[in-house]
């Protein structure tokens, strides 16, 4: 069973997705994204979310619904290579709910939930271009960690994700 949402979000509710979940919050992201980079762009976020993500990673990851609509959800897992570590691998709020603390709640419950299960450090990344993201992620405590490459002054991770698809890597000790 999953804890209620604290203020202001009491007539929300927050669930583990399951596989049911996969094509609506698939359904979601374009929106939420604001088309960015047109149909590649759409394919990229639909590749960075197989079922497989709601089929074998629920536990770990949470979906955030009011009225019958998903507002947020985070999708994230404990590392079974790597057992001090777990990683937030995707997260989305819907644009209105943004900037309230939904995200940052979420974030916490998945803290929360990997220092339960003996996990000290938690990891996430994203693309150098994103500073929404970077900003919220140094405000929620991670770090940056170092690389050999930077952008606009920033450490980044050269091809992470492929060939030219450099990112970067953030690192938040629990504890």
């Amino acid at each position: 069973m999953v804890s209620p949402l604290p203020e202001p979000w009491r007539h929300h509710t927050i669930r583990h997705p399951g596989p049911d979940d996969h094509l609506p919050v698939l359904a979601v992201l374009d929106r939420w994204w604001g088309g960015l980079g047109g149909e590649a762009g759409s394919r990229q976020r639909a590749l960075l979310l197989p079922k497989l993500m709601f089929q074998h990673f629920t536990a770990s990851s949470f979906l955030v619904t009011a009225d019958g609509r998903i507002v947020a959800f985070l999708i994230g897992f404990l590392s079974p290579s790597r057992p001090a570590e777990s990683y937030i691998h995707f997260v989305g709020v819907e644009p209105a709910e943004r900037g309230r603390g939904l995200g940052a709640a979420l974030y916490e419950r998945f803290f929360a939930y990997s220092a339960a299960h003996g996990r000290s450090v938690v990891r996430a990344i994203t693309s150098p271009e994103n500073k929404g993201s970077h900003a919220f992620h140094t405000r929620m405590g991670f770090v940056t960690e170092p690389g050999p490459k930077e952008f606009e002054g920033v450490p980044v991770q050269p091809d992470y994700d492929g060939p030219g698809l450099d990112r970067l890597s953030f690192r938040k000790d629990l504890g």
